[in-house]
């Protein structure tokens, strides 16, 4: 059975449906990350740390979250794209929990770096994407990717506020829980995007070690280009989401401000994924 056979058999699990739970996952699992900003300074003021601690969590979070998502790539593809979004949103939903009661560095490291870097690394966009890969005919990969890629964006768009909101409300421990319960919607919502698990090939493939895989890799030339343009979208983005909000209230601007600053940027994001996306079906990648 063909992958695009696999998607109709489901019956309820049209091209639409796989589309847009796979937005909403996107949407929900970029956004507290987007957000964990505004925490920095309540944080800090409430623990007495210095905001080196904040940044070395949320620098051990990035790491954690690219180192694994290889390894969730391929336990995708051999097990399922829906079972490591559940497992991704477990984690991630106990990292934004533990992370509520956080009063040491430590603690910190393993809430808000180790288990929402993995968790992150499981549930992100990226896994949706590639479920889209493998579900969507031609015809809709396309655009479904540049969806896929502004639902993350929307995701920013609408938690920044949305923080600034609830931690005015109700704190920032009782913001972190709202965050973690929201996430685990996650987990409903990845049974749309169930992918065949992959099945072993008929001819046997080549051995080939894990540094000769790295090395044919880094010899591609558009290889090289693709990571040195995530990076730098990953630096920036990274920089701006936690030290912007706090840098703005330093400078005698309301939370709000750095909320809706986020948001703007989200929103920008989206009609270039969108625009991208159309794009890309009608004219060469490059």
């Amino acid at each position: 059975m063909s992958m695009q056979s696999a998607v109709r058999a489901a019956g309820w699990r049209t091209p639409a449906v796989v589309v847009v739970c796979g937005c909403l996952i996107a949407m929900i699992s970029f956004g507290p990350r987007s957000a964990l900003g505004f925490f920095l300074t309540p944080m800090s003021q409430e623990h007495h740390w210095g905001r080196d601690v904040f940044s070395m969590a949320l620098a051990i979070q990035n790491l954690m979250w690219g180192v694994g998502q290889p390894f969730a790539g391929g336990l995708a593809d051999r097990y399922g794209a829906n079972r490591v979004l559940i497992v991704g949103a477990l984690l991630y939903a106990g990292g934004l929990a533990l992370m509520s009661h956080a009063t040491t560095g430590g603690t910190l490291d393993v809430s808000a770096g180790l288990l929402i870097g993995f968790g992150l690394s499981g549930c992100s966009f990226t896994i949706v994407l590639g479920a889209f890969g493998r579900l969507l005919p031609g015809e809709w990969r396309s655009l479904a990717f540049g969806l896929g890629t502004a639902a993350g964006s929307f995701g920013q768009f609408l938690y920044s506020p949305i923080a600034v909101a609830l931690i005015d409300k109700f704190g920032w421990q009782s913001a972190l829980v709202i965050f973690a319960a929201v996430t685990l919607i996650i987990v409903p919502f990845a049974v749309a995007l169930a992918t065949p698990r992959a099945e072993a090939p008929v001819v046997a493939a080549p051995k080939q070690s894990f540094r000769e895989a790295i090395g044919e890799a880094f010899a591609h030339r558009s290889y090289v280009l693709l990571v040195i343009g995530f990076f730098t979208c990953g630096f920036q983005l990274a920089f701006t989401t936690v030290h912007l909000p706090s840098y703005l209230v330093d400078r005698g601007l309301s939370a709000e401000v750095g909320g809706w600053t986020l948001a703007t940027i989200g929103l920008f994001n989206i009609i270039g994924s969108i625009a991208s996306g159309y794009l890309g079906s009608r004219m060469p990648k490059r």
